[in-house]
């Protein structure tokens, strides 16, 4: 019966595994994507307040335009159906 050998259960396993995490990755691309724009933005916005000597407005700016970016991005993954 290969229901009960060991070998039989462990390559079930690794396949069922492997299948997931290859159904996980454009998620994983949407999440890393909307960490990525909220840094870069964020920290454009930071370099930007830096050089004109402001108040953190484009630090405020570059944030919410991060967000937007990487939640449109994710919403992609999301709704791509």
């Amino acid at each position: 019966m290969p229901d009960n050998d060991p070998d039989f259960f462990l390559a079930r396993s690794l396949k069922y595994l492997q299948e997931n995490i290859r159904r996980s990755g454009p998620a994983a691309g949407a999440s890393y994507t909307l960490i990525g724009a909220i840094i870069l933005l964020g920290g454009i916005g930071y370099a930007v307040d830096l050089v004109l000597g402001q108040a953190h407005w484009f630090l405020l700016g570059g944030l919410l335009l991060g967000l937007i970016v990487g939640f449109y991005e994710l919403a992609k993954t999301v709704f791509r159906r």
